[in-house]
């Protein structure tokens, strides 16, 4: 394998795939990115066995071939080379790199070593708006459980459908104490309901992969998810992200979202979050409680929590209050991530009474987000 390539395309083809590597003792092949060169391509690919991550970037190729090496080694010595044309020349024990006065000798692996990734057809094929659908990624995986006593929580439920002949797809998780709930438009490809749960790890690496383009210019507006049966893929400009589905099913989760309340508050969003943040300081360790204590007649909402041994605090914000007096106790860093997660300037907090879930939503886009946050037992 012998090729040239310029530094930043470099840069970028590592910079996307080198992050997967896995410290597997059986298979230290894992902690290498393969390069493949024909044509005029070159592409990485890195593997952990449950997530696969391939990038093509533009390059000279003078012999094809394919060679492994140390993806994180690569990738720092690359970043450290001056922006001129990269010289790779590969044989069977090791790579040398040459760039302007560099010149190194790296130690990698044969391809034939290297995991088989599955090329994967799939029979379905989404097309999503790419903004959107970063955002979206930002206000569900926070949510997400951790414990995999459940793997079904550990994932993100997606559903696909149709509303008034317009495709769209929710986003929904859960770790038993809150809710989050995300619903975006769908270009194209949905023709009838599809629910499929893809695990947070991997969305997480494609939010990841996504944010490495967000200075680019000529790249498309949306992100293609192909889907089989057990494997997902992300198609994304020059990227290819493999991965594998849960298998369990979904709880039916909209049974816990209450639709009748007590009580409304429409406060501004900064002034809640300040509020809390205030009273958390004296909330219990390890409980994160603090009170919410809603005022119709005052038109406001306090805010308070008390700790034996730092003291106590009440802090009261104006709010635009209607139903009845109400109040109940939740895990203050639970309400805080629903409420940093929300966009909008002004927020929308419904609540029953204290033992019921509370619901937090944007002011204007009501049926776009919703949060749930479950209170506290007293």
């Amino acid at each position: 394998m012998k090729l040239s390539c310029t530094k930043d395309n470099l840069h970028q083809g590592l910079s996307i795939t080198s992050h997967l590597m896995t410290k597997n003792v059986n298979l230290p092949i894992l902690q290498n990115v393969l390069v493949k060169a024909e044509g005029g391509a070159i592409r990485f690919t890195t593997t952990n066995l449950e997530i696969a991550v391939n990038c093509t970037v533009r390059g000279k190729v003078e012999e094809p071939g394919e060679y492994t090496i140390p993806s994180k080694l690569f990738f720092d010595y690359v970043s450290l080379l001056p922006n001129e044309t990269i010289h790779i020349n590969a044989s069977d024990t090791s790579v040398e790199v040459e760039c302007g006065s560099h010149n190194t000798r790296i130690n990698g692996l044969v391809a034939s070593e290297f995991p088989l990734v599955p090329k994967v057809d799939g029979e379905k094929m989404y097309q999503i708006p790419v903004e959107e659908f970063k955002q979206s990624l930002s206000q569900v995986l926070f949510s997400v459980a951790a414990n995999e006593s459940r793997p079904e929580l550990t994932g993100v439920a997606f559903r696909f459908f149709l509303h008034e002949g317009e495709g769209r797809l929710t986003l929904a998780s859960t770790d038993s104490y809150r809710l989050s709930e995300k619903v975006i438009p769908v270009v194209s490809g949905v023709v009838e309901e599809f629910k499929v749960v893809i695990p947070a790890k991997t969305l997480s690496e494609v939010n990841r992969i996504l944010s490495v383009f967000k200075d680019e210019v000529d790249l498309p507006s949306t992100l293609t998810m192909t889907l089989t049966n057990s494997q997902v893929v992300f198609s994304y400009g020059p990227v290819e992200l493999i991965s594998r589905t849960i298998e369990e099913e979904y709880p039916d989760y909209q049974q816990i979202i209450p639709t009748q309340f007590q009580t409304k508050v429409l406060i501004d969003r900064n002034d809640f979050i300040k509020a809390v943040k205030t009273a958390s300081l004296f909330s219990k360790t390890g409980l994160f409680d603090v009170a919410l204590s809603i005022k119709p007649e005052q038109n406001l909402i306090e805010v308070s929590a008390t700790d034996a041994t730092r003291g106590a605090n009440t802090t009261a914000a104006s709010a635009d209050v209607s139903g009845q007096a109400n109040s109940v106790t939740v895990n203050y860093r639970y309400l805080l991530d629903g409420l940093q997660a929300i966009r909008s300037d002004q927020v929308i907090f419904e609540m029953i009474d204290a033992s019921n879930p509370c619901l937090l939503t944007p002011k204007d886009e009501t049926d776009a987000y919703r949060y749930v946050v479950m209170p506290i037992k007293q």
